[in-house]
C-alpha cells in the first residue's frame, strides 16, 4: 500500500494534521502566528545544513528551529520586543539560508520544493520522521495540556498555582520547532503557518472547549489534506498550496456558518 505515492502524501498529511490541530489552536489563542513565521523562515538555513554536512534533513531543520526558539526566548527575557528580534532573526536566518544554498549547486533546483513543500515526493523514511515528530509533538501537548491552558487564560493564576509560564512558552517554542522541521518537506516553509493557524482559526467558532477546539482543528486539517491533494491531483496544481486553498476554504465556510448562528 505504500508504494503507492497518493497513500504516501494522505499518510503524511494525516501524520502532521495529528500535530497541528492542537498545536495550532495555542498559536491562536496565543497569537504566536509571526511566531511560527520565523521558524518557518529560519528552517531553510537548517535545510542548506543538511545538505552541506552528514546530518540529515529533518534533524538539521529541527536543530535550527530549535535553536531559534531558544535563542528569540532568551532575547525577550532580557527585556528586547518579541517582534523585532522576531522580525530580525527571521529575515537574517532566511537570508543566511538562502545565501548558504547558492553555495549548494544541487539544492538550487530543489528549493522551491522546500519553500513551497512536495507532499507527493514523501518517502517511507519521511513517513516515519514525520509520524514520530507529529507523536512526540502530540505526547508533549497532552502531558503538558493543563499547565499550557492555564497559562494562556491567566500568567498571574498560573504562577499562583505555581507553574512558570517561561518553562510553558519554551515548552511551546520546542513543539513548533518540531511541527515545522516535519512540515518542511509537506508543505514548505512559506506555509507551514498557515496549516497552524487557518486549521484552528475555522475550529475556533464550533468549539466550547479547549479540547474540542484541537480536535475540531486536527479534524479540518485532515479534511484539508485529503481535498487538497484531490485537488492537486485532478486539476494538475501544487500539492501544498492546494492544500493550504482547501484549508481556507474550510475557513471561509466556517466564518459563514459563524455568522448564521449568531
Amino acid at each position: 500500500m505504500l508504494d503507492d505515492f497518493m497513500t504516501r502524501a494522505i499518510l503524511a498529511g494525516l501524520g502532521l494534521v495529528l500535530a497541528t490541530g492542537a498545536l495550532g489552536s495555542f498559536v491562536v489563542w496565543r497569537r504566536m502566528a509571526y511566531f511560527g513565521d520565523s521558524l518557518a523562515h529560519a528552517a531553510i538555513l537548517g535545510v542548506a545544513l543538511s545538505f552541506v554536512s552528514p546530518v540529515p534533513l529533518y534533524m538539521g531543520t529541527l536543530l535550527v528551529a530549535v535553536g531559534m526558539a531558544l535563542l528569540v526566548s532568551w532575547l525577550a527575557g532580557r527585556g528586547q520586543a518579541m517582534d523585532s528580534v522576531l522580525g530580525v532573526i527571521a529575515h537574517s536566518a532566511l537570508a543566511l539560508g538562502l545565501v548558504a544554498v547558492s553555495f549548494v549547486p544541487s539544492l538550487r533546483v530543489d528549493l522551491q520544493a522546500f519553500l513551497f513543500g512536495d507532499i507527493l515526493a514523501v518517502g517511507r523514511s519521511d513517513l516515519a520522521w514525520i509520524w514520530i515528530g507529529a507523536i512526540a509533538v502530540l505526547g508533549v501537548l497532552i502531558w503538558r495540556w493543563q499547565r499550557l491552558v492555564t497559562v494562556t487564560v491567566n500568567e498571574e493564576l498560573a504562577m499562583a498555582a505555581g507553574i512558570r509560564p517561561g518553562v510553558e512558552r519554551l515548552v511551546l517554542a520546542i513543539a513548533m520547532a518540531l511541527v515545522v522541521a516535519i512540515a518542511i518537506r509537506i508543505v514548505g516553509a512559506l506555509l507551514i503557518s498557515a496549516m497552524l493557524i487557518i486549521p484552528a482559526a475555522a475550529a475556533r467558532g464550533f468549539a466550547r472547549t479547549p479540547e474540542q477546539m484541537a480536535f475540531i482543528a486536527s479534524l479540518f486539517g485532515a479534511v484539508s489534506v485529503i481535498a487538497g491533494l484531490n485537488a492537486s491531483l485532478r486539476f494538475d496544481t501544487p500539492a501544498g498550496p492546494s492544500i493550504i486553498v482547501a484549508a481556507a476554504a474550510i475557513y471561509a465556510i466556517s466564518l459563514m456558518g459563524w455568522r448564521k448562528a449568531r
